[in-house]
């Protein structure tokens, strides 16, 4: 089939990747938001890398990217959701957000990701994961209360191998030396790609999920997120705060 580029650090790349979706297809039935990326695996940058548009890479990229594309496309979803029936959100995090902290995140929004306490990429990742589920559990709650059939969940896909991580250690030729030597021994404790994608798939097209949102999984079964993630009033303000942002 056909496809098109996207990029999520850049918005004119994400308005045109709807544009050109919306002009072929009539609706959404599942988006599954897999995009993310940590590029300081060593924690060696000791200050925000920031996109073109001035804002830290990865929460341009694993937040507001992800939300930018989501909103445009919910118009497709919920057309999706109104002929067959149910459309799917599912979006990937990781089990790092539980290091995030839901009361910095109203300011890294307004700031482009400033950390008044220091710069950590890894914290930043976390940030970024954490601020991703609050999103995914107020779209599931705002699509329910206008009664439309949109579903949205996050998950954690767990550790995978695959070569993101060799992104991540650009540059470290000593240690990716080491990572090839010992890359036999990952396949103990690291799961394939499809091992890994199983639960996206899971929440993707599994009926024991119909109807069901608001959810964070792992392994195929839903657990409970970071307390942090269950802050209504926090969700509320960065949903609405994230809109006026993205759309403006």
């Amino acid at each position: 089939g056909e496809g098109h580029a996207l990029n999520l650090m850049d918005d004119e790349s994400i308005h045109e990747f709807v544009d050109w979706f919306s002009e072929r297809y009539e609706r959404l039935d599942i988006l599954v938001n897999n995009a993310g990326i940590h590029l300081d695996l060593l924690s060696q940058w000791k200050k925000p890398h920031l996109s073109d548009k001035g804002i830290e890479l990865m929460w341009h990229t694993n937040y507001l990217g992800t939300f930018l594309l989501t909103q445009l496309l919910l118009p497709k979803l919920e057309a999706a959701g109104d002929i067959a029936g149910e459309a799917r959100v599912v979006n990937v995090v990781s089990e790092l957000h539980r290091w995030g902290d839901k009361s910095k995140l109203l300011n890294i929004l307004k700031t482009g990701g400033s950390y008044e306490d220091g710069y950590n990429s890894w914290k930043a990742y976390a940030q970024s994961k954490l601020a991703v589920v609050m999103f995914t559990n107020e779209l599931n709650r705002l699509e329910a209360a206008k009664g439309k059939k949109v579903i949205a969940n996050s998950l954690h896909p767990g550790p995978v191998k695959t070569n993101v991580a060799g992104k991540g250690l650009k540059g470290n030729k000593m240690i990716l030396m080491i990572r090839d030597t010992m890359s036999c021994i990952e396949t103990f404790f690291l799961k394939t790609p499809e091992e890994g994608a199983q639960t996206s798939v899971y929440c993707s097209i599994s009926k024991d999920l119909d109807g069901v949102g608001g959810k964070y999984f792992k392994d195929c079964k839903a657990l409970k997120a970071s307390k942090h993630a269950y802050d209504l009033d926090v969700a509320k303000s960065m949903y609405e705060e994230t809109l006026k942002l993205v759309l403006k």
